[in-house]
């Protein structure tokens, strides 16, 4: 009995220890990389080869085909990314995924420690950020092997046990059992990186006779694909509640791993006769883990090749099996667009996201400027009601926003430059949120003037008019700012606020002149006044942000796509 506890415990240990150095690796792996992650995920946009290889690639460094994907399903429900790229960027994932295996098939059981020693030395000595990260990336990378010998270690007198060898058997001489099992495993741990390792390990353990191995790699295969197909559930779960296209991205991925399992479970014997020719020769014991790892890379190898060929095949089968929904304009405008808390770990690719949500943010009150200053000719109601409506939304999303980014900061995944440009950008969005609530408090003035609370003159509403026409250029100029970057338009929004301020001054002087004259009551020179410092204080907010992006604020920092200026009303 407390063998057998101590072999559950060490499994459970070594396989706790190894997803721990995995997503440790894969952190620190993507703040070392910083700003090259960008230019692995520029790829997704161009043709489904280049996907394919970004996919690959992104997932080497995240270490994790479950967060390429949840990351591109996240992509396409914000609507960045249409659905095939979406989908070529899975076929690449399942590549990428294969790395892991291949890493674990190479013997260094000898130099654990080193690297552990190593990586932890690097991380608590060095100052720099960037080889901290580095030396967070070598200590991890010696925990996920420690975590591998482990269960090595642990595994061993199973290979002694006649029950477990019995059991065994029987999962290696019925391939659909082995599916199963594996698939199982993966739906447990979330993981079919380790679940492979386990696997890979397991099956170095030596039979009976003590040289041939106590699953073999005819044995194996059907675990390996089972995990294939395990993986898929995370992709599921994380399209739940996401757009029609994220289901269909989650489904192809669920497509590309179910059709192939069950293709070659078929061909297990022979597929394995293959790869022990190309593999390397020696022992079965030795040599069955490197066999396994390129079982698992000539698997996805050959069935991306398959499926970019019939990528428009796959395009049409899930949007068969998900017929269309909603579009982006026929969403809920006060929910989040781009936001999406699956891929927070994903600092690169979450912060074009918050990108994004801004810039739909500074959109929509320009929209409340041209409103507000058409209400104050027109005096309609119903323009401002869409005033308060959008004051309500952009107040919303500011707090959606901040939660967003405080939940990543709280994360701790953002580079100390990552970290640095979000707070800059959070500057930003508060001024537009101040915008926001002035052109609220300005429309409500309107909207007692309606109601018979003030008896503003004509003359005076034509000259707030005018006004708000300014300020709404003004920001129209700021907007443009954020989005190009031009540094150059601060000097003129600065002359813009001379002139703001100028009218202003005429302004209450014509109501004072008015107020002589008996054509207006003094009594509303309290409201007026608070009208035009609200225009005033807009004014500041448009000058606030033109400094902050002539200064070190660039939004094109957290873009992927540059080229892409278009944002979403």
């Amino acid at each position: 009995m407390k063998d057998t506890l101590q072999i559950i415990f060490g499994l459970f240990g070594g396989l706790a220890i190894f997803i721990y150095g995995m997503n440790m690796m894969s952190e620190s792996l993507q703040k070392a990389a910083g700003e090259k992650m960008k230019k692995v995920l520029s790829l997704l946009t161009k043709n489904r080869l280049l996907g394919v290889i970004a996919g690959a690639l992104t997932t080497a460094v995240l270490q994790s085909s479950s967060a390429t994907t949840v990351m591109a399903i996240g992509f396409v429900s914000a609507g960045l990314m249409s659905l095939p790229q979406a989908i070529s960027i899975i076929f690449g994932a399942n590549i990428g995924t294969t790395m892991t295996a291949q890493i674990i098939a190479f013997k260094i059981s000898d130099y654990i420690y080193l690297f552990v020693f190593l990586g932890f030395f690097v991380s608590f000595v060095v100052k720099s950020e960037k080889w901290k990260n580095i030396g967070q990336t070598i200590f991890a990378f010696g925990l996920l092997f420690l975590g591998i010998e482990t269960m090595g270690s642990v595994m061993k007198p199973l290979a002694s046990s006649p029950i477990f060898v019995d059991l065994i058997g029987k999962v290696a001489d019925v391939p659909i059992l082995g599916l199963l099992v594996g698939t199982g495993m993966t739906l447990v741990v979330q993981s079919s990186s380790a679940t492979i390792a386990v696997l890979q390990n397991f099956a170095a353990q030596a039979g009976p006779d003590g040289v041939s191995s106590i699953l073999g790699l005819a044995g194996a295969l059907p675990v390996l694909l089972g995990d294939n197909i395990g993986t898929t559930i995370t992709a599921l779960l994380a399209s739940i509640g996401q757009s029609k296209d994220a289901k269909r991205t989650a489904l192809a991925h669920c497509i590309f791993n179910v059709s192939g399992s069950l293709v070659f479970i078929w061909f297990t014997k022979p597929y394995a006769a293959l790869i022990q020719q190309i593999s390397p020769k020696g022992p079965e014991i030795e040599v069955i883990s490197r066999q396994i790892a390129n079982a698992h890379t000539g698997f996805n190898l050959c069935m991306t090749v398959v499926w970019t060929i019939l990528l428009g095949v796959m395009v049409k089968v899930v949007m068969k099996l998900i017929p269309d929904g909603k579009r982006k304009d026929e969403q809920n405008p006060a929910e989040a667009w781009y936001l999406d808390s699956n891929i927070i770990n994903q600092p690169a690719a979450a912060l074009q996201m918050v990108a994004k949500e801004v810039l739909r943010c500074c959109n929509m009150v320009k929209e409340m400027l041209q409103k507000t200053a058409e209400a104050a000719k027109t005096e309609d109601e119903m323009i401002l009601a869409e005033v308060e409506s959008k004051e309500y939304i952009v107040e919303n999303l500011n707090i959606k926003i901040t939660d967003y980014l405080a939940e990543m900061f709280s994360a701790g995944v953002l580079t100390e430059e990552q970290a640095t440009q979000t707070a800059r950008m959070m500057y930003i969005l508060s001024d537009v949120e101040r915008i926001s609530s002035l052109c609220k408090d300005i429309s409500d003035s309107i909207q007692d003037k309606i109601d018979g609370t003030y008896e503003f003159t004509r003359e005076a509403m034509l000259e707030l008019e005018q006004s708000l026409r300014k300020v709404e250029n003004m920001y129209t100029d700021t907007f443009l700012m954020i989005e190009s970057g031009e540094k150059e338009k601060a000097r003129d929004i600065l002359r813009q606020k001379d002139q703001i301020m100028d009218l202003d001054l005429n302004m209450r002087k014509a109501h004072m002149n008015r107020v002589a004259n008996g054509k207006c009551s003094a009594s509303l020179t309290a409201p007026f006044s608070k009208v035009l410092h609200a225009i005033d204080r807009i004014g500041n907010s448009c000058v606030n942000i033109a400094e902050a992006i002539s200064g070190q604020v660039d939004f094109h920092y957290f873009m992927i796509e540059d080229d892409k200026k278009t944002v979403e009303k």
